[in-house]
Order: structure tokens, then sequence, then C-alpha cells
């Protein structure tokens, strides 16, 4: 087991009733996590059993307790060619010149054109 805390999305709206998504869900991460040797087999036919007996969500949580944890990120914050490290903050760069100035002159003829309006209503 790998000592992570529990993602505990079921845990949030414990009233909740569980849904076939569910159940499909975790009863793949318990699949993985026995096939990898995290489980073994009365712990995972004891979870098995945990979760199509559950009926609300809250049920949920004892059956996750103690998986590795999943992440739902498939590529890292700074993907692609970003500079820096993860957790870095880079300052904020002005917009480019050219942007602006098309903006300027979007909001120039918006305003040219509600004083036209107005004269002639």
């Amino acid at each position: 087991m790998s000592g992570l805390p529990v993602e505990y999305e079921y845990a949030h709206d414990p009233s909740g009733e569980v849904t076939p998504n569910d159940r499909d869900d975790l009863s793949n991460r318990l699949n993985d996590a026995f096939a990898t040797g995290d489980l073994t087999m009365d712990d995972y036919q004891n979870r098995l059993q945990a979760l199509f007996a559950a009926t609300h969500k809250a049920d949920l949580v004892p059956v996750l307790d103690g998986l590795p944890a999943r992440y739902r990120a498939t590529e890292p914050v700074l993907g692609g060619d970003q500079p820096g490290r993860p957790g870095q903050v880079e300052p904020l760069r002005p917009a480019p010149r050219g942007l602006v100035m098309a903006g300027l002159g979007v909001g120039a003829l918006l305003v040219i054109l509600i004083v036209i309006l107005v004269i002639m209503l």
C-alpha cells in the first residue's frame, strides 16, 4: 500500500446513491490493485463484496481505504515548451502591443457606433 490519503470524492456526498459508473470505476481499481499485489485475495474479495453491497457513497470509502492513490492528471502542469519547474511562478507578461492596439480600436469603434445610434434616435 502507498500510505497516501484516500481520494475522498465519495465522502463529499456521503448520502448520494452509488451509481453504476462508481461501481465500474472502483471495480477496475480493485482489479488493478489485486493484479499488482497491493491486495490479498481475502481483502480483494471483501472489498468487492462491500462495493456491490454499498447503497450510499459513504459506504465506498472503506473500499478505497489503503488503495494506491490515483492521479487524474495525464500531463504535468508545465507541459510542452513552457519554461520553468513545477511550482515555479512566472511573472505576468504584458499582452502583445498589436493586440492592445486592436482592442483599443475596437473599443473606439463601438463608442462611435453607440454615439451615432443615440444621435439618430
